[in-house]
């Protein structure tokens, strides 16, 4: 089975709490917070820890903030790789208003790094064994753009390092263009904007994540279409997973934990249907919880299991 490393360069310690209602001006008294780790590829190497992976999280880590968020992720038996930063690791904060069952989420910037910060961040990417697995995901952070971002794919793949990329506008389309991305996973408008048309029909979503497989710039597309699960795409043909009714409580980890299934699965050599399957089934029981919480491995297998019958 392959090595798993993902790499969050915009890493948040994350915050959620309950309150009655929100309004403005008045003092809106809340439950006391819960405290948890956040950003992309930090949540992905989660939830491969909670479906009973291994994975080890390379990011950034500054203040207390970062302290606190290492020492969260220690304590969920993630590994971690991380170098000191001189700014303090974002606080986001979640809140659920009770009488209207609505979620509220504040994300802040991501703390910026320097260059010299970046390079040390390379140096661990580039220190992983070859046909290891390597999650790039979460948003950039101030300091850093496209071109760096694909200038670290492509060397990463020149080291022989399998990239999944979990990115969105300008970042996905940039590092597809370096071509033989291992994984993308686009939902309907964010491949729309990929291919530059509208996806109207039923068969418009297949042939555009083919196109994108067939020019060799990902060998797996797998596109996320909400309540209706997720079609993937590889050279030997399409699959389509719909996942049974569940009652949504939050969306927030679904993405992330997504990702974790269909990479732990693609680490132990799975063939597409199974990816797919697994991460259908991880990222409808991350929507099960409120907050911030990710798929359980409990509820994952269960539906796992509806999927294969």
């Amino acid at each position: 089975m392959a090595r798993i490393y993902t790499l969050t360069l915009a890493p948040s310690l994350d915050s959620a709490t309950l309150t009655a209602q929100i309004y403005p001006e008045g003092k809106l008294r809340c439950t006391a917070p819960v405290f948890e780790p956040g950003g992309g590829g930090i949540n992905v190497a989660r939830a491969i820890v909670h479906l009973g992976g291994q994975a080890t999280a390379i990011f950034p880590s500054g203040g207390a903030t970062g302290e606190h968020l290492r020492a969260l992720l220690l304590d969920e038996h993630v590994a971690i790789d991380t170098i000191n930063a001189r700014d303090w690791t974002r606080q986001n904060l979640h809140v659920h208003a009770e009488s209207t069952d609505e979620q509220y989420r504040f994300v802040m910037p991501g703390a910026a790094l320097s260059d010299d910060e970046f390079r040390l961040l390379e140096e661990k990417v580039l220190s992983i064994e070859p046909e290891a697995i390597l999650v790039i995901s979460g948003s950039l952070p101030p300091g850093i753009n496209v071109s760096k971002l694909c200038a670290l794919v492509k060397s990463a793949q020149r080291a022989g390092i399998r990239c999944i990329v979990d990115s969105s506008g300008e970042a996905l389309k940039a590092t597809l263009e370096i071509g033989n991305i291992e994984l993308v996973k686009p939902n309907q408008k964010e491949l729309s904007a990929l291919v530059n048309r509208s996806l109207t029909q039923p068969n418009d979503v297949r042939q555009a994540a083919q196109e994108i497989v067939d020019s060799g710039k990902a060998k797996r597309v797998v596109v996320s279409l909400g309540p209706q699960g997720a079609l993937g795409v590889d050279a030997s043909g399409c699959v389509q997973v719909v996942p049974p009714p569940v009652k949504s409580q939050s969306t927030v980890g679904a993405g992330d934990s997504m990702v974790g299934a269909m990479t732990l699965k693609l680490a132990e050599g799975a063939p597409l249907l199974d990816m797919v399957r697994f991460g259908v089934a991880a990222g409808s029981a991350a929507t099960l919880n409120h907050g911030t919480r990710l798929c359980s491995l409990e509820n994952t297998q269960k539906i796992y299991e509806y999927l294969r019958n």
